[in-house]
């Protein structure tokens, strides 16, 4: 460590920080920044790490190669580091979250110890944020006791969108919940006929302002060939199984219940399992709970581990009441960037041929700027040439006051006339 302190101090201090996409001799760095952020997990969590590390050294140049075209793995492992001289401060990794790629998220944020981790991150995220036009809106998981994280997104941006509580189900408790019958005759597999449905029930049980951040439609819930072939190498590599299906309520004709659980068949890792559950059916929950023990009981016996947001209550009073210990607590951050001059298209107002596109509304003359406009010139006219006509014999000259109106006539009297 001191080592390392020694050797950034040796970097001159006008030498700048440069942000760029992480490349495969960077690895190594990102292995050392890997360590050093999870020093504090379990064996188990520092032996996942290394096997990751290990399979990115390995698939490094067919992953790099994917990132070339679209395809479900384009963004893998999008990456981008911050470094001076040659001395790697941190790394960013970042991935789209819906189909559409309008939502992103970042995966992970990495700083070495011996750097101002503000500064750095605040760097590597605004780097993601300018670079990455199409996403509108950014989202984070980050642990509620990291205060130096939530620090740092706060800092930048970042606002709570909503608490996750994540389960465990012990084995034991998986058994005794396998001893049960679900009721659930209306249970069918998953198809991509079946998106529409999956998007209905999505939707309805998340609040606005989440759907809204989430920004899914049907394609999140459709998986493509490609994608089908990624999914079973995957489960063949990981020697993983995932089991999935929906509850369809036949009077409405709408999917009241999904679940999705990855079993681990060598027996190593927890199962892992999502639920999404309408808020007008939670009686659901035991039932499908029920489903998914019963599923689990032909895999080794492991715990079940599956989230609650703080916007299912009725979630979290059941996994209580059935005895699930909690093992981490997260929150849900976004934020929203906004694209004006990069978005808009520069339109120069030189380039537009105004006398072609308003012929009709040439001029006939050159116009004279005046100081009043027409309607006022055309009263004034019309004023003069009244008071150049003379009054006939025959025509009053009418006078007007605020308390008398006086006529006078040119004509003379009809009894002098008479007289006469």
């Amino acid at each position: 460590m001191a080592a390392r302190i020694k050797m950034t101090s040796l970097l001159p201090r006008n030498l700048s920080v440069v942000i760029r996409p992480a490349q495969y001799r960077d690895l190594d760095g990102i292995e050392r920044l890997t360590q050093e952020s999870f020093a504090a997990l379990t064996p188990q969590g520092v032996c996942f790490i290394k096997r990751q590390m290990q399979w990115l050294h390995r698939w490094y140049g067919f992953i790099k190669c994917l990132s070339w075209f679209p395809n479900p793995l384009q963004y893998l492992f999008c990456s981008y580091v911050a470094e001076q001289g040659r001395m790697l401060l941190g790394m960013i990794q970042v991935s789209p979250f819906n189909r559409t790629r309008s939502t992103w998220r970042i995966d992970r944020v990495l700083l070495d110890r011996g750097v101002d981790k503000q500064g750095i991150g605040s760097q590597l995220m605004r780097h993601c944020f300018e670079s990455i036009l199409e996403a509108r809106t950014w989202i984070l998981e980050v642990n509620v006791s990291d205060l130096e994280a939530l620090a740092l997104y706060r800092q930048n941006g970042f606002q709570r969108l909503a608490e996750m509580t994540y389960w465990e189900i012990t084995s034991e408790l998986l058994s005794e919940l396998a001893q049960g019958e679900p009721d659930l005759p209306n249970l069918l597999p998953v198809s991509n006929a079946d998106a529409q449905l999956l998007y209905q029930l999505d939707t309805a049980s998340m609040p606005p302002l989440v759907r809204q951040v989430f920004d899914r439609n049907t394609r999140d819930f459709k998986t493509s060939l490609f994608g089908v072939l990624t999914d079973a190498v995957k489960q063949w590599v990981t020697k993983t199984e995932v089991v999935s299906g929906y509850v369809f309520e036949p009077q409405r004709k709408a999917a009241i219940g999904h679940f999705q659980v990855q079993l681990d068949r060598k027996g190593i890792a927890p199962h892992v399992a999502t639920l999404t559950v309408h808020p007008a059916y939670t009686w659901l929950y035991p039932e499908l709970l029920s489903q998914l023990a019963r599923i689990a009981q032909d895999f080794p016996q492991q715990s079940l581990q599956l989230a609650s947001s703080d916007f299912q209550p009725e979630r979290e009073e059941y996994l209580e009441r059935i005895g699930a210990n909690r093992i981490e607590h997260t929150l849900i951050m976004s934020r929203s960037v906004w694209h004006k001059l990069r978005e808009s298209k520069f339109v120069s107002l030189e380039g537009i041929q105004w006398p072609e596109v308003l012929q009709g509304l040439q001029p006939a003359r050159k116009p004279i700027p005046g100081g009043m406009s027409w309607v006022q010139q055309v009263q004034q006219l019309q004023q003069q040439s009244t008071d150049r006509q003379t009054p006939n014999k025959s025509e009053s000259a009418n006078f007007g006051c605020k308390n008398c109106n006086l006529e006078a006539s040119c004509e003379p009297d009809a009894d002098a006339q008479q007289e006469q």
